[in-house]
């Protein structure tokens, strides 16, 4: 019966997440809605992105000159030019802003890249799958319930842009959030000996063209 009252008291907190856009540079928007009143606290959703997915560091630091998005990525060194299958998983803390028409909804968005893939037999695409985020809060100045909330290991300040340490907590009773699917397109491996026969064609074609300028129009002494 004290857990069922436990449960009872802690209101489920939801959560969704939407890729927005198309192709490989998407928008993922980020939208939580609270079980209880969050009066000044900080809200973060904490999302493991895996390898075939990214965030670029230096797209995301001109987003934060412009207050547009405010995250922190781990690590904060990020090889953008990596193909999936050497990539590393990637863990984002998005800040989420309240929802000046209710009190309990917060949301964000940042934009994310597909990886390229290696190339896959019989199909046009990779499947990438996101899990749901982790709902953070930081409160200086109010109480959480100790039924509902635990503190969570996250070394980070409670916004990105102060430096102070900040205790964040996570929900005890986790939801069952729904992740979400991205369809990266990748090449067919029964078409690379044409890829790479008429990449060789065409290097060979370049670089002759190049070569017949120069000595026709180059200055030798």
């Amino acid at each position: 019966c004290v857990t069922l009252d436990v449960q009872a008291a802690c209101r489920v907190t939801t959560v969704t997440q939407e890729l927005l856009k198309e192709g490989f540079h998407r928008d993922l928007l980020v939208k939580v809605e609270l079980g209880e009143d969050a009066g000044g606290c900080a809200v973060a959703a904490r999302m493991r992105l895996p390898p075939g997915i990214y965030v670029d560091p230096y797209e995301l630091a001109t987003l934060q000159q412009h207050n547009l998005t405010k995250a922190v990525l781990f690590p904060d060194v990020i090889d953008v030019e990596a193909p999936e299958y050497v990539a590393r998983d990637l863990v984002v803390l998005l800040f989420l802003e309240r929802d000046a028409r209710c009190p309990r909804c917060f949301g964000a968005a940042v934009p994310v890249h597909a990886r390229y893939h290696r190339p896959a037999q019989g199909t046009g695409g990779a499947l990438v799958l996101l899990e749901s985020p982790e709902v953070l809060l930081c409160c200086c100045h109010s109480h959480l319930s100790a039924e509902c909330w635990e503190p969570a290991e996250v070394d980070t300040p409670c916004s990105s842009d102060n430096t102070s340490p900040c205790q964040w907590h996570r929900t005890k009773h986790r939801p069952a959030y729904e992740g979400s699917m991205l369809r990266v397109p990748v090449g067919l491996r029964e078409h690379s000996s044409l890829v790479c026969a008429l990449t060789l064609l065409t290097t060979g074609l370049c670089s002759g063209l190049i070569l017949a300028a120069a000595c026709k129009y180059g200055h030798f002494s």
